[in-house]
């Protein structure tokens, strides 16, 4: 755990990473709280998971654009920005209602697009707060674990806001995204951030041969996450009890926050290209048994192993676009980072629900042990480009 106490004694690291939490929690809220609205306004489901789904996709087409544009101008003159055209979004949705449903469309999309690109954005940062490796691993754990909690608690606050009413939902969660990204922000170390000089390539990171498979596994992966989120809806009420998709969901969360913790806690040897089929193989290999779907207890053990190298997957994944990204395009290359794995969740949804439909529960989870399979492929067919033409920062 010295890496740990090491880490939070540099300056700025704890609001940094803090700040990124807090201005985050949205995207474990918006999808919510839109879908709990459009019912309110009289929607029916169709309109509120078609909603939901144009949120995901405005967030993970905007990301690229926003990351870029911080590479270019800088965290500060994009980051609140966006928040506050996000939480306008939000506030426009809350106002209107599904009616008229060309202005709530809008309003969804603006609110996804402009979604702060925080994520990427901290990642940039860590190589220039942080003093060494050891501080980065640790930086880049914390905030692989560190994500479960937020579609854990991002829900909860979501439902206890909805109570009072479902505009009150969207307005507070607009509202969490604006003081996160404020923290941020307004810090030095992002008000001082500038990219480096970059070449003319409408490209930009993708045309690195290695970050594009990077990005495929990582897809791929987020595929394994979007048919567990769904799969375990199915599992409960197969069950009869609707609590156990909760649990499930936990325990999934709770083992990617024990496995991220436990990386990022000592120095591994090697290099971070060495180390990435390993972790995926680990990843795959603990996802495939959940199409077995037995009782409750057993299930709960599962459901926890499959979260365990998933973080590391992550942290060990974000050195190597450290090491990936051509010069200027590091917070644009996180940011594809975070559109892959949101894009590929998205379709995990929808191949789970095709997986019940053909093969019942265990169908539907066999589509995460699928996901991670061609994850590991992936990395192993692309092995070569992985391994960084230049010299990198950061030996996590």
């Amino acid at each position: 755990m010295r890496a740990y106490v090491d880490f939070l004694r540099v300056p700025y690291a704890a609001r940094l990473l803090g700040g990124t939490l807090l201005g985050r929690l949205p995207n474990g809220m918006a999808m919510l709280a839109v879908v709990l609205h459009v019912r309110a306004s009289g929607g029916g489901y169709p309109l509120a998971g078609t909603l939901a789904a144009v949120l995901g996709l405005a967030t993970a087409a905007g990301q690229p654009v926003l990351g870029r544009a911080m590479d270019r101008f800088g965290q500060s003159r994009v980051l609140l920005p966006s928040a506050c055209a996000s939480a306008a979004g939000l506030c426009v949705l809350a106002w209107v209602g599904v009616r008229p449903l060309p202005v709530a469309v809008a309003a969804v999309v603006v609110a996804g697009f402009g979604t702060p690109p925080l994520e990427a954005g901290l990642r940039a940062l860590w190589t220039a707060v942080l003093p060494g490796p050891g501080e980065v691993q640790a930086a880049y754990a914390l905030d692989a674990a560190s994500q479960e909690l937020l579609f854990t608690v991002g829900p909860l606050i979501v439902v206890a806001a909805a109570a009072v009413s479902t505009e009150t939902a969207l307005v507070l969660t607009g509202a969490l995204g604006i003081a996160g990204t404020l923290v941020v922000a307004a810090s030095r170390p992002s008000r001082e951030w500038r990219g480096e000089p970059r070449a003319a390539d409408w490209a930009g990171p993708l045309r690195s041969p290695g970050l594009r498979v990077l990005l495929a596994a990582l897809a791929c992966a987020g595929v394994a996450l979007g048919v567990y989120a769904v799969a375990v809806v199915a599992y409960a009420e197969r069950l009869g009890e609707d609590y156990a998709s909760g649990l499930l969901l936990a325990a999934n969360a709770g083992g990617a926050l024990a496995g991220g913790v436990a990386y990022g806690a000592r120095r591994w040897p090697g290099e971070p290209h060495g180390r990435l089929p390993w972790l995926v193989a680990a990843l795959a290999a603990f996802y495939l048994p959940l199409a077995w779907a037995p009782r409750l207890a057993v299930m709960l053990v599962l459901a926890f192993l499959s979260g365990i190298f998933l973080a590391p997957a992550l942290a060990c994944s974000f050195s190597l676009v450290d090491r990936l990204a051509p010069s200027g395009t590091v917070t644009e290359a996180f940011a594809w980072i975070v559109a892959a794995v949101g894009a590929g969740s998205s379709l995990g949804s929808a191949v789970a629900g095709f997986g019940q439909d053909v093969a019942g529960v265990p169908g539907a989870f066999a589509g995460a042990g699928a996901g991670g399979v061609l994850a590991l492929a992936l990395v192993l067919a692309g092995a070569r480009t992985l391994r960084p033409a230049r010299a990198g920062t950061v030996a996590a």
